[in-house]
């Protein structure tokens, strides 16, 4: 695979975050897909995680008591349950694909010939894939939490400039923005929230409770 030009990132705090297992699953989810695309921040995640191997090595070992080891090794040995293994898939990176289990997306209709499909959902976020038609935007809107949406297929462009494939724009609560997509192609995005957008007009408000948006 060609990878592309890319000139948005992940940032550094989240690529930490990442390597030490504490970002939640949706976000983590877009790191991986956007480091299997981007050299630079795999470079950068690769270096988190040796930082945290050495950190290890150096902790002192602690002894599990006679009664907790069963138990432990009980939850390990249900932990290391096989999964299927998938690759890259079309314009799907691997952890996309295989949160589809290899399959289409489910599409869903959103109004305006946008559509979306969630690929999980649960109290720490949601992922979910988002296909807008070219030159269509998507209703002006903030962010009560943190945003993370990776570009898969086409552009799209907002106040904060234009993303292309593998870009990666990272929205919080000062962000407010009417993305556009780019003229050329549906704009296909993999996008993570930990809390509900801040739509501005009445009637995305009123769908928001179905769309779980």
């Amino acid at each position: 695979m060609t990878l592309p030009t890319i000139t948005h990132h992940i940032p550094d705090h989240l690529l930490a975050a990442c390597a030490a297992g504490s970002l939640p699953d949706a976000f983590a989810m877009v790191v991986a897909s956007h480091v299997s695309m981007c050299e630079a921040c795999r470079a950068g995640l690769e270096a988190h995680q040796l930082a945290g191997g050495i950190v290890l090595e150096e902790t002192p070992a602690t002894a599990l008591s006679d009664s907790l080891k069963p138990k432990v090794m009980a939850r390990l040995d249900q932990s290391f349950r096989p999964e299927p293994v998938y690759e890259r898939r079309g314009i799907f990176p691997a952890p996309v694909n295989a949160a589809l289990r290899g399959r289409e997306p489910a599409w869903k209709k959103l109004g305006m010939g946008v559509r979306q499909s969630i690929l999980s959902a649960d109290e720490d976020g949601s992922v979910r894939l988002l296909w807008i038609p070219p030159g269509q935007h998507v209703p002006d809107h903030g962010h009560n939490g943190l945003e993370l949406t990776l570009v898969l297929q086409g552009s799209f462009s907002d106040e904060t400039g234009r993303y292309g494939v593998g870009d990666v724009e990272v929205g919080d609560e000062a962000l407010k923005h009417t993305p556009v997509a780019g003229p050329d192609a549906p704009c296909i995005c993999l996008a993570a929230t930990d809390a509900p957008l801040r739509f501005s007009a009445l009637v995305p408000r009123l769908l928001q409770p179905f769309f779980r948006i």
